[in-house]
């Protein structure tokens, strides 16, 4: 596997010509602390000026006919990170035009899955998302293996069969 920069996975995610899917598997990731303590405050206007670029890069992919969708695997009850998640910034991306699902993570124990979260690029392409133990990215891993992409792609597919529609979504 070769390692890549943020810049790097941006500018592959951004350039797909059909489809990225996402898959998140943890229930917490190191995010800006100052946005996140706002937010729990009460304060409800910074959280989508931070998510625009994200959400508008998705509405013009979607009117380009390209598609978008993600998988949050979540332990309930929801960590105060994935009700953020929830609560503010997802459904944004839903109405920007992304499918986001939620799985709760005691419906996974039998499922293969990668150990990281990723990305899946037009089939072709799978991007890790490595973490540390503080919840911080740790690196980023680039994967073009044809059985790992399956691999992952098959994991996306079990997770898709047993995800929940972000609309229909009811968090404990």
């Amino acid at each position: 596997m070769e390692l890549i920069s943020p810049k790097e996975r941006a500018d592959l995610v951004n350039g797909v010509s059909r489809e990225a899917l996402h898959v998140e598997m943890r229930d917490n990731y190191g995010i800006d602390a100052e946005l996140f303590a706002n937010w729990q405050a009460g304060d409800r206007e910074e959280v989508p000026r931070v998510l625009k670029p994200w959400c508008d890069r998705v509405r013009a992919g979607v009117s380009a006919g390209k598609t978008y969708r993600r998988i949050c695997v979540v332990s309930e009850p929801l960590s105060a990170y994935q009700r953020w998640c929830f609560e503010a910034t997802n459904g944004l991306k839903v109405e920007a035009g992304e499918d986001l699902r939620w799985v709760p993570r005691r419906l996974t124990s039998t499922l293969r899955l990668p150990g990281n979260d990723f990305w899946l690029l037009d089939g072709e392409t799978v991007v890790f998302n490595v973490f540390d133990g503080e919840d911080k990215r740790a690196e980023i891993q680039l994967c073009r293996d044809p059985a790992i992409v399956k691999y992952c792609a098959d994991a996306f597919s079990a997770l898709w069969e047993l995800a929940v529609p972000h609309r229909d979504y009811r968090p404990l």
